[in-house]
């Protein structure tokens, strides 16, 4: 039941919810990417982010310099359920503004 309550919590911000359909759609991103597609600061994503990693939704991973997030793979059934309405929001996300240093990053 907690598990329920704080994923009702994380999701009743509508820049949470773009956000995960956003790592939905485009799989791993960087917070810059994010920042650029969505029109929202970067203290606000990295904040949002963080209490999205502290629920269990995104995962990170370092790629070279850059911090990407992604939807956590360890799929659960309460999560699974979010994911099928990100399909409505899908819709309505700006293309992705690809962030160029992280792109054409060379490893």
């Amino acid at each position: 039941m907690e598990k329920i309550v704080t994923l009702a919590k994380i999701f009743s911000d509508p820049n949470r919810v773009k956000i995960a359909a956003l790592l939905q759609r485009e799989g791993g991103v960087c917070v810059c990417e994010i920042c650029d597609t969505l029109s929202l600061s970067q203290p606000l994503v990295s904040r949002h982010l963080k209490q999205m990693r502290q629920a269990g939704i995104v995962t990170a991973e370092h790629s070279g310099k850059w911090m990407v997030y992604a939807l956590n793979d360890k799929e659960n059934e309460i999560l699974l359920c979010w994911k099928d309405a990100f399909q409505k929001v899908l819709s309505g996300l700006p293309p992705l503004v690809a962030c160029s240093s992280y792109r054409g990053q060379s490893d």
